[in-house]
């Protein structure tokens, strides 16, 4: 019985210890991270943002129906619309004819035509063969004057009328320069060559 109670006394006392040694082992390792907290916070410190933050606040305000008109409500506001000014028109290319008749073409045009007569020929082929026909051509200038397209819109039914129509637009080729009152970059030419033997006069 008295070995029972020392054992237990002895017991007790152990523990006592332990928890003893436990609780100054907690305080020195608080100890410690407080003691490297307050050393990091030296050679790295903190800064934190002291600039006071501003708000803001905004109020729309919409004016009361009641005082309006009924018809403004209703009726869309187009007067703005209605004065704005139209985009001028297109200043890039335009289509003639060889026979114009507008003011502004009507001496290029006849410029272009009188070189191109001074290269077109019947073809000898065509002559021997007694072939006829129309063709209608559109081949596009340049503000310099150089031939940049040349289509063939309607044919004659014969290629080698056809051809020489074509050889006879490249053949006059380049052509003057636009004058400085034709403001397009590119003027697109409709010319109609017309082959008969029944009359001397090739009209285009």
């Amino acid at each position: 019985m008295v070995l029972r109670m020392m054992k237990r006394s002895m017991i007790n006392t152990s523990l006592r210890q332990s928890g003893a040694v436990m609780r100054v082992s907690l305080i020195l390792s608080l100890f410690v991270h407080v003691v490297a907290i307050l050393a990091l916070q030296e050679a790295f410190p903190l800064q934190w943002p002291t600039e006071e933050i501003r708000t803001y606040r905004v109020d729309l305000i919409r004016p009361p129906i009641e005082d309006m008109d009924p018809e403004e409500l209703s009726a869309p506001d187009i007067s703005r619309t209605e004065q704005e000014p139209k985009p001028p028109p297109s200043l890039d290319q335009d289509t003639i004819s060889l026979d114009t008749k507008d003011e502004r073409y009507v001496t290029y045009a006849k410029l272009i035509k009188e070189r191109i007569g001074l290269h077109w020929k019947y073809p000898p082929d065509a002559l021997e063969r007694l072939l006829e026909g129309k063709l209608m051509v559109v081949f596009s200038l340049a503000r310099k004057g150089e031939v940049i397209q040349i289509k063939l819109m309607k044919d004659s039914g014969y290629e080698t009328l056809d051809q020489e129509a074509i050889r006879a637009i490249r053949a006059a080729a380049p052509f003057p320069p636009f004058p400085g009152h034709i403001r397009v970059s590119r003027l697109n030419i409709k010319a109609s060559f017309d082959y008969r033997l029944t009359s001397r006069k090739k009209n285009k």
